[in-house]
């Protein structure tokens, strides 16, 4: 397993799983992302994007700020270190880009605190991610809160690197089981030809 940049062919791939996974795409390039690869099988596994947000004209507000977004693991992949992976190589490629500090708007804080990510006071938030904000609680609920990280700060608990060295898809057979109610079949009021009573 190895996270890398995406490619123009994967375009087609990250629009339909950012659809099934109920992301949204919004200023949508495939170039901004990276995406998480099983070596063997090649199957896509996970992935996410930095978005940049330009400085506005007023003093304060002539930084860059960038934002983790889009980050999402298919389900057969989750509990195995990719989105773990995603989000280190994600801050590994900010710091690069010479940001100190990345930030995050998310639903889901608990996930991104593990690796030292701090919540930010909506007033204290740069101006192009609070109006950002606004648009997130829109598109998925109010509970949507802004972190921040500066970029030495990441930390990768060893149980996400361990999983994800060995990391494999969960057993597909497992999900696929049909039931009586997936052929429309009651099977508390059914009666079959040879039903033994049991």
């Amino acid at each position: 397993m190895y996270v890398r940049d995406a490619k123009n062919r994967d375009e087609a791939w990250l629009l339909d799983a950012i659809e099934q996974l109920g992301l949204d795409d919004v200023a949508f390039r495939s170039r901004d992302y990276v995406i998480a690869v099983d070596e063997e099988s090649g199957d896509r596994a996970g992935f996410g994007r930095l978005r940049l947000h330009r400085g506005g004209e007023e003093a304060e507000e002539e930084q860059n700020r960038i934002e983790l977004t889009g980050i999402g693991v298919l389900p057969e992949w989750r509990d195995r270190g990719v989105g773990a992976h995603v989000v280190e190589r994600l801050v590994d490629t900010a710091a690069a880009d010479r940001f100190e500090t990345v930030y995050v708007l998310t639903d889901q804080p608990g996930y991104l605190t593990q690796f030292g990510f701090e919540a930010v006071d909506t007033d204290d938030l740069p101006a192009a991610l609070s109006d950002r904000l606004a648009e997130k609680r829109e598109f998925l609920g109010g509970d949507v809160v802004g972190l921040q990280l500066a970029v030495d700060d990441f930390e990768m608990p060893d149980r996400f690197r361990e999983a994800f060295k060995a990391a494999e898809p969960a057993d597909a057979a497992d999900d696929t089981a049909e039931s009586p109610e997936d052929f429309g079949i009651d099977p508390d009021s059914a009666t079959y030809k040879y039903d033994t009573g049991r």
